[in-house]
């Protein structure tokens, strides 16, 4: 492969800061083959166990970063950056790109592919050799989260990204396309369930569109899913985030069952659950998934006030 060409001298009117210059042009980004010899630099095959599979095609980069919505003066959180195709295309739309990336084999090489094809970016990249699950800090509080998600982990990450970093206030995160629809799916459909019901006491959820199989490396036996999400309060409520969770965990737990029966264990008995389920205004013989975010608040705030 040939280095990339780079784009012509732009001269300077004094009116443009050079950060605007840089993105002025389109840049090169990685294709099939640029991929497939960094893997093969480094000794990387994908495995299933990370769930690994890294975008070959730059048409699909510029449409995810497009969707994204990314202003020029934002912090962008990538997880799982993988060889770095998503992350040039978010350095070209981000003032700062954090990555997480929890392979160090993967992650020793990342830096080097941004200092190549993106030399003016670098100094605005930061690579966390890091568990997404687990971060807790990052070098630069972000604003977004843009990123391809491993299948297995898509819906726990992104619940915990949004627990832990309350500055992000919007992302669009590519998934299982099932695990997408799971995550925008409204009260009452047949999708709705737990990642719903959650990722909605954080923020709006949306299906922002569908990615083929046959721009992934190794593609992927099932499409995957655009979720775009904007960050809003969650309900108004004197109840934890826990105690909360906790009533909608039980109430998918037997997601046939009515709310009455469903919920006895968490509160101790069926009659008590019916208590809090009239003082929240929810009809006991009701099942979970017509429940939005706020009901489920009010049987937690329930449950934690007496009868009288």
């Amino acid at each position: 492969m040939t280095e990339p060409t780079p784009s012509a001298a732009v001269e300077p009117s004094g009116l443009q800061p050079e950060s605007d210059l840089r993105r002025s042009a389109p840049a090169p980004l990685l294709g099939a083959t640029d991929i497939r010899r960094l893997a093969e630099e480094i000794g990387v095959r994908p495995t299933k166990t990370l769930g690994q599979n890294f975008v070959i095609d730059g048409n699909t980069i510029r449409r995810i970063v497009a969707v994204a919505d990314i202003a020029a003066d934002e912090t962008v959180l990538e997880v799982g950056p993988g060889l770095g195709s998503l992350t040039l295309g978010l350095l070209d739309a981000a003032k700062t790109v954090v990555a997480v990336e929890i392979d160090p084999v993967l992650a020793a090489k990342l830096p080097a592919t941004v200092e190549r094809w993106r030399p003016d970016a670098a100094p605005d990249f930061h690579l966390v050799l890091a568990d997404a699950m687990k971060v807790t800090e990052l070098p630069v509080q972000p604003t977004a989260l843009v990123a391809n998600l491993p299948y297995n982990v898509a819906v726990p990450v992104v619940l915990h990204l949004l627990q832990h970093f309350p500055t992000l206030r919007h992302g669009l995160v590519m998934v299982q396309d099932e695990v997408a629809d799971r995550l925008a799916a409204p009260p009452g459909s047949k999708t709705y369930g737990v990642p719903s019901v959650k990722a909605a006491w954080y923020s709006g959820m949306r299906k922002a569109g569908v990615i083929g199989m046959n721009v992934f490396w190794p593609a992927p036996k099932i499409h995957s899913g655009l979720v775009a999400f904007t960050r809003r309060e969650p309900p108004a409520t004197t109840a934890s985030r826990e105690e909360v969770f906790a009533v909608i965990d039980a109430a998918f737990a037997q997601r046939r069952k009515t709310l009455r029966a469903a919920l006895a264990g968490w509160a101790g008995s069926a009659a008590e659950a019916e208590r809090c389920l009239r003082a929240a205004g929810v009809d006991p013989t009701a099942r979970g998934e017509v429940l939005d975010i706020a009901a489920f608040a009010r049987i937690a705030e329930a449950h934690a006030r007496p009868a009288s």
